[in-house]
C-alpha cells in the first residue's frame, strides 16, 4: 500500500506584511473569492508601522508618473477609490488640491511638461501665473504654478486597520519570519521567530523594506535590492503659513518629489522629506545602524553605480540633513516667510527603493511571480494612494496561482 502524505494547510494564501499593500491584497482576495482562507503575518505588534504609517498622508493625483505606467494608472484610479473608501468607512480625509510651484526659470519647461503629462493621465490641471498663486497660498511665492484639484490627504494607518478588519483575514502580529520552505508541488511553510510554523498554498510577499530578502528566502532571485532612503521631516510651528499642499517642481531623474509642505488631517503642516541613504532598513535616524544590513546594501553593485551617477543630488540631500540652515533655505524658495525656529523636528520615514544591478532606480511598481509566490518588490510612494488597485492586481495573481496549484 502506498501512503500519500497530506499537508495540513493553515490557509490558502499567506501574506507577508501588514502595511497598506499587504492588507489591501487580503481585502481584495476576500472580495474576489469569498471563502479563501488568508493569513497575514506581520513582525510588528500592529499594522502600518513603517512606510504606510510614516508618510505625509497624501492621496496623490497621479500627475508625476509616466503615462501608461502602473504608477500612473493605479494612482489615478486609486486616488478616487481611496477617497471613496475613506468616506464609506468614516476615515478622516479631505480632497484639498495642491500647488506645484516653479521658483526658477529653469523649472518652467518641466512645469509645462507636467501639465501635459497630467492631461495625458486624465487629470484636471489649472495653470497659474505668479499673481494667481496667492489666491490659494498667500505666503507662497513662485514664477508660475499648476493646481491639481484631485490631490487629497487621509489617515493611512486608519485605512490599513479598516482593510485588515474588513478583509476577514487572520492577522498575526509579532510574527517575524526567519525561514521559508517553498515546495512547488505542495506550497509554502513559514517559520517565525517564535517557533510557529504556518503553512499556505501560495505566498504573497508585501514585506516592503524587506521584500527582496523575503523573495530570496522563498528561493526567488528578485533581480533588484532594496536600498533604504530616510525621509526626514520637520513640523511647521506656524501652520497658518500654509493652507494646503505645496510642492516644488520635481527633477524627473529621481523618484523623490523634493521638500514640500503638507497640511495633514490633524491640521499640522509637515515640511519635507529630505532623502538620504539610511544605515539600516528601518534606519529612522543617523544613530540607527545595523552593520549587517548596511554591508548588504554596500555589497550590491547597483548601490555604488547609483551613487556614482547621482552623487551631486545626494550631496545636496546630505547637506540638508546635517544643516538645518540649508533645509530652511530650500523651504524659503517656496515659503519666504519661514524662519529657522518655525521648523521643529518630526518623525522620519524610510522609503523602500528598489535598485537594479546597473544602478537604475526602479521607477515603477514592480510585481514578480515565482512558483506559488507573488512578490511586490517595489512599492514606494504613491503605493498608499494606489493600494486598492495594487491589492486587486496582486490578489488576481495569487488566486491564479492558487487555481493552478
Amino acid at each position: 500500500m502506498v501512503h500519500v502524505s497530506r499537508v495540513a494547510y493553515d490557509c490558502d494564501v499567506l501574506v507577508v506584511g501588514a502595511g497598506v499593500v499587504g492588507l489591501s491584497t487580503a481585502y481584495a482576495i476576500g472580495r474576489a473569492a469569498p471563502g479563501t482562507r488568508v493569513t497575514v503575518l506581520e513582525k510588528e505588534p500592529g499594522p502600518a508601522r513603517h512606510q504606510t504609517g510614516r508618510n505625509s498622508g497624501v492621496v496623490h493625483s497621479g500627475i508625476y508618473y509616466r503615462p501608461g505606467s502602473l504608477k500612473a494608472r493605479y494612482a489615478v484610479r486609486g486616488a478616487a477609490e481611496m477617497t471613496k473608501f475613506c468616506a464609506e468607512y468614516g476615515i478622516e480625509h479631505a480632497v484639498t488640491g495642491k500647488l506645484i510651484v516653479a521658483t526658477d526659470r529653469t523649472e518652467l519647461p518641466r512645469l509645462h511638461a507636467l501639465v501635459q503629462r497630467g492631461r495625458e493621465n486624465g487629470i484636471a490641471v489649472r495653470e497659474l501665473g505668479a499673481a494667481q498663486i496667492a489666491q490659494y497660498e498667500p505666503e507662497v511665492r513662485g514664477l508660475a504654478a499648476i493646481r491639481v484639484r484631485t490631490t487629497g490627504i487621509c489617515d493611512y494607518t486608519a485605512v490599513a486597520r479598516e482593510l485588515g478588519r474588513a478583509s476577514g483575514a487572520e492577522l498575526r502580529y509579532g510574527a517575524r519570519i526567519v525561514r521559508i520552505d517553498r515546495r512547488p508541488e505542495r506550497g509554502v511553510a513559514v517559520l517565525t521567530a517564535r517557533g510557529d510554523v504556518v503553512r499556505g498554498r501560495v505566498l504573497v510577499n508585501c514585506a516592503g523594506l524587506y521584500s527582496d530578502q523575503v523573495a530570496r528566502l522563498t528561493g526567488d532571485e528578485p533581480g533588484a535590492r532594496i536600498v533604504p532612503f530616510r525621509g526626514e521631516y520637520y513640523e511647521l510651528a506656524r501652520p497658518e503659513l500654509v493652507r494646503g499642499l505645496v510642492y516644488p517642481v520635481p527633477d524627473p531623474a529621481f523618484p523623490f518629489l523634493g521638500v514640500h509642505l503638507t497640511r495633514g488631517i490633524d491640521g499640522g503642516v509637515h515640511v519635507g522629506p529630505n532623502a538620504v541613504p539610511a544605515l539600516a532598513r528601518e534606519g529612522y535616524g543617523w544613530g540607527v545602524v545595523r552593520p549587517r544590513e548596511a554591508l548588504s546594501t554596500a555589497a550590491w553593485p547597483g548601490a555604488w553605480r547609483m551613487g556614482r551617477r547621482h552623487w551631486r543630488y545626494g550631496a545636496g540631500e546630505l547637506r540638508r540633513s546635517v544643516s538645518k540652515a540649508a533645509f530652511v533655505a530650500a523651504v524659503r524658495r517656496l515659503l519666504p516667510a519661514v524662519e529657522e525656529d518655525d521648523l521643529v523636528r518630526s518623525a522620519a520615514g524610510v522609503r523602500a527603493q528598489a535598485v537594479l544591478r546597473d544602478g537604475t532606480l526602479v521607477d515603477d511598481f514592480l510585481i514578480r511571480e515565482g512558483a506559488r509566490a507573488v512578490h511586490v518588490l517595489n512599492a514606494p510612494s504613491p503605493a498608499a494612494t494606489a493600494s486598492l488597485p495594487i491589492g486587486r492586481e496582486v490578489a488576481r495573481r495569487a488566486l491564479a496561482a492558487l487555481a493552478r496549484g
